[in-house]
């Protein structure tokens, strides 16, 4: 069935996720949503990113879409069952993807997670967590200056690599060897965070095992798509931003972005 596949973000994160589609399901069309005029969502009332998050997941409908992965941790934690309610196309999220790799690479039993200040607030990968593995020891520690780094295309920068540094610090009184990047936008600043941990800790992106649910569902639903079709892009803000981190996280030129208003 080659109806696209919806991802939607707070903004350019989720290109982590898409990447990973393309990788592993490369027939698979894509239509995504970012909310780049609205980012953070993490320190914004639930009720509004319940609502931004409906806002998104309205458009794809009306788009024809087959599926929707909600790749931005602070929607998932807050809409993800609202979603499921209200629409009848499949609906992924990446807290229990990330949160099941995690257990699966932890030795120790001991997690760290990073995340917005939204998404650790609501202890979802807490619960998460603790669901697959009871004893499991969580930390979580709130970054909320990561997201504008990478909004601002800045992940590969020294500044960023040292407002990584500062963030991560308070962990370093805690005992763990596994790290969730709680948060899409995180694995651009992946090879910052490893770096701090002197490549000593397992560093666990939820976007691959996200894609291993979508291609689980796709498969069980009989809708894989049989033929390849280039993303589609959408930009609630700057369209020469998003397509730079487009070009540098993806390696597509010259790809389709384009702008979207709510």
């Amino acid at each position: 069935m080659n109806a696209p596949i919806g991802v939607i973000d707070s903004g350019v994160g989720g290109l982590t996720v898409v990447r990973e589609l393309r990788n592993y399901l490369p027939n698979e069309p894509i239509i995504y949503i970012g909310d780049d005029a609205r980012c953070p969502y993490g320190p914004r009332p639930a009720e509004e990113v319940l609502q931004f998050t409906m806002d998104m997941v309205n458009s794809l409908a009306q788009m024809g879409i087959k599926m929707l992965v909600i790749a931005c941790n602070t929607a998932t934690a807050i809409a993800l069952e609202e979603v499921r309610k209200q629409f009848d196309f499949p609906v992924v999220g990446v807290i229990e993807p990330g949160a099941r790799a995690a257990v699966n690479a932890s030795q120790t039993g001991e997690i760290a997670v990073l995340g917005t200040e939204g998404t650790v607030k609501s202890q979802a990968y807490d619960q998460a967590i603790q669901a697959l593995k009871s004893e499991a020891k969580v930390h979580s520690l709130a970054c909320p200056e990561f997201v504008p780094i990478v909004e601002n295309g800045e992940y590969r920068t020294q500044a960023a690599r040292n407002i990584v540094d500062k963030t991560l610090l308070p962990l370093h009184s805690y005992s763990f060897d596994s790290v969730i990047l709680g948060c899409t936008h995180y694995p651009l600043l992946q090879e910052h965070i490893e770096a701090h941990f002197s490549n000593q800790k397992n560093v666990i992106s939820s976007a691959a095992e996200t894609v291993i649910d979508v291609e689980r569902i796709l498969e069980a639903k009989q809708l894989l798509s049989i033929s390849a079709e280039e993303p589609i892009f959408y930009t609630t803000g700057s369209m020469d931003k998003f397509q730079v981190i487009v070009e540098d996280w993806l390696a597509i030129p010259h790809p389709d972005v384009r702008k979207l208003t709510f």
